[in-house]
């Protein structure tokens, strides 16, 4: 059974994959635009780089450099979580705080999924410093994946679930992983980035 089960998975990973890569390709082209209108706001509001490059944990607990459309000024800390802050809203940028409250900073992510450190769906990939969740990722195999854009644990609560809670919606999205339930959660996470949903910062 168990035999089963991981033939199972291992060949909708390789379905999910190619969605991935099609759905990023398709993404990249048809959103240029606003990717080219973001990118000047940005570096009109102020001066440091467009993107921001950030160390993750992604598959097998292993650390990837991830790529979001910067929000915050360059003087803000680094790899401290933004709601660990004790005011967030000294450094995030008016324009950052509209990219973050409408989740586009996440669109250069669209690059982690054709470099294959991503996914579309998968568990959110966290900063080194956050152990207790990574550790317990680990535990339940929640780490066997690539990490997504969004996931389980978004649509059920995002920034409002601690550690653990997230880590197990992680690994019930790693145990009954299928395509209804990424296209569940792909709407789902639409739809609460409509009503700006669980997003704390």
């Amino acid at each position: 059974m168990i035999g089963w089960f991981n033939l199972k998975k291992n060949g909708y990973l390789k379905l999910k994959r190619l969605i991935d890569l099609m759905m990023a390709t398709v993404m990249l082209i048809l959103l240029s635009p606003v990717l080219l209108v973001i990118a000047i706001a940005i570096k009109l509001e102020s001066k440091g780089p467009l993107l921001f490059k950030q160390t993750r944990i992604g598959l097998d607990s292993k650390p990837f450099t991830i790529y979001k459309f910067r929000t915050m000024l360059t003087s803000a800390p680094r790899n401290i979580p933004t709601n660990a802050l004790s005011d967030p809203s000294m450094y995030v940028t008016k324009v950052g705080a509209f990219l973050r409250l409408s989740s586009l900073d996440e669109l250069p992510q669209l690059l982690n999924i054709l470099h294959h450190d991503m996914s579309l769906i998968g568990p959110r990939p966290v900063i080194p410093q956050e152990t207790d969740l990574i550790l317990r990722r680990k535990a339940l195999g929640a780490d066997q994946i690539l990490p997504g854009v969004t996931g389980y644990a978004q649509i059920n609560g995002r920034d409002d679930l601690d550690y653990m809670t997230k880590a197990d919606y992680d690994a019930q999205y790693v145990e009954k992983m299928s395509l209804a339930l990424d296209l569940k959660i792909m709407f789902s996470t639409a739809f609460k980035i409509l009503k700006s949903e669980h997003v704390s910062h």
